[in-house]
This record gives C-alpha cells, structure tokens and sequence, in this order.
C-alpha cells in the first residue's frame, strides 16, 4: 500500500502533475510490484514561495523543473527494489515529460503494515 505525495512548482500544463503521477505508479507497479489498483496520490502545486529547494544540494544541479516525490510504503522492499525504482522514476520522467532525470527527487517511507486505515476507523492489515 503505498501513499505518494508529488510536489511541483506551479506548471503551465495543468495535466503535469497528473501526468507525473501516472508516471510515478506504472514505475512502482514494474519495479516494486505492488498491485494493480493500488494508486493513492496527493498531487500539488507550488508557487515559487512555497516550493524551497536547494539549486546544488549533494552536487547535483536542480532547477525549477524539480519534482519532489515522497512514498510511504510498508516495511520490506529489497534495496535492490528501491534502486529499480529510482531508476524507474527518474527515466519514465526524463522520456515521456522531458523531466530533467537531476530534477527528480525520490523519498522513500517505510512504515509498519498496522501503521495503515484505508477506511472504517479499522487497521486493515492489523492482526
């Protein structure tokens, strides 16, 4: 079950962030196999005041093209898992939206399966 939030700067195509989040999915479904169906996503623009980053942070050059993407998912992906989708990500970006592949920032979350409730006030996947 993974939650994805995705940050922009505010963007002339209005379907962008949507499109980005499209992106985002089908690359955790190929590199992390969640299931299909499982697509929650918090997509939002910023204007240039409420969209901070750092322009050289670890060497890398970003620009205001950069897309924040955090996903809380549960505990036990392999590191192997999360490389493949960084890869998945950052390419999928670069090749259908032309996201400079610098300007993609991952987060991953990990968090215990009973840290989730999908609906009801029950935690699902508590014993």
């Amino acid at each position: 079950m993974p939650l994805v939030r995705i940050d922009i700067k505010k963007h002339s195509d209005p379907q962008f962030a949507r499109n980005v989040g499209r992106i985002v999915y089908e690359s955790m479904r190929s590199a992390t196999g969640i299931p299909d169906g499982d697509n929650f996503q918090i997509l939002a623009e910023h204007d240039a005041d409420h969209f901070v980053y750092d322009e050289a942070y670890a060497g890398i050059t970003r620009t205001d093209g950069l897309v924040i993407i955090q996903i809380t998912f549960n505990e036990g992906r392999t590191t192997e898992q999360k490389k493949r989708l960084y890869k998945a990500i950052a390419e999928g970006l670069h090749a259908k939206l032309n996201v400079r592949m610098e300007d993609v920032f991952v987060n991953l979350v990990e968090v215990k399966e009973e840290n989730w409730s999908f609906g009801n006030g029950v935690a699902q996947y508590a014993d």
